[in-house]
């Protein structure tokens, strides 16, 4: 039996018609794509805490009010190290000295040493403020009141995000008369850990000067909300 070269090229060209190309969206020709969002949240106790303290000094010359200001604060450290807070959890933040040109200090000179403080057990918070301020730390800001895993913090979060999205796509589905075939895509969409919390508005207190061994302050840790957003690409079909 013999083919012309026209029968060939037209069986051809019927074979490629026949042949449907694969969606890039991952849907067969009888399904239906549905793109949602959705938001998860979850609420964590904060279990440390961050504050800052520090020193201003103010005395007749630079050199004066320098070491003065050392001498302070080498003692807030030294108070808090006692405590238990340790030395990777103390870190400089600002070290200023200048010459005050104005009011009933003018000619004087000033110096300020600042230090972030982390309290990585939050009930130890209020015995850390405590110690610095009784020390002679006269400059307070803080605290900021976080979690340590902030991703574990999450986890829960995306979980609920990707339930909200699942049942958001079934809800779809039903109305449609449609049922989720097959999840395509799953989207994180981004979001964060707790966000920390300020106590008493992250005000910053200058104490009176001179040490003084005053209460540990009361804390209330109270809770945190993470917030998350997760995507998904949903298959819908009849069957």
């Amino acid at each position: 039996m013999r083919y012309s070269a026209s029968t060939v090229l037209i069986c051809a060209a019927l074979t490629a018609c026949g042949d449907t190309p694969e969606d890039p969206r991952g849907v067969d020709r009888d399904e239906v794509l549905l793109q949602v969002s959705a938001t998860g949240r979850t609420d964590t106790r904060p279990n440390e805490a961050r504050f800052t303290a520090g020193v201003e000094t103010i005395e007749a010359s630079a050199q004066a009010a320098s070491a003065g200001n050392s001498r302070k604060m080498n003692a807030v450290v030294d108070a808090l190290e006692k405590i238990g807070i340790k030395d990777d959890d103390l870190q400089t933040q600002r070290i200023t000295m200048q010459r005050i040109d104005y009011g009933a200090n003018q000619g004087r000179f000033q110096a300020n040493n600042m230090i972030e403080v982390r309290v990585r057990d939050i009930k130890r918070a209020g015995d850390a403020i405590a110690a610095a301020t009784g020390a002679g730390a006269n400059v307070l800001s803080g605290p900021n009141l976080t979690v340590s895993d902030p991703e574990a913090a999450n986890r829960s979060a995306y979980a609920q995000a990707y339930k909200a999205a699942r049942a958001r796509a079934e809800a779809y589905a039903q109305a449609a008369g449609l049922k989720v075939a097959r999840v395509l895509v799953i989207r994180d969409e981004g979001g964060g850990g707790p966000m920390p919390y300020s106590y008493d508005g992250n005000t910053s207190v200058r104490a009176e000067s001179g040490p003084v061994s005053p209460p540990p302050p009361p804390m209330r840790p109270g809770m945190t909300t993470s917030e998350v957003r997760v995507g998904a690409d949903f298959a819908l079909s009849n069957d």
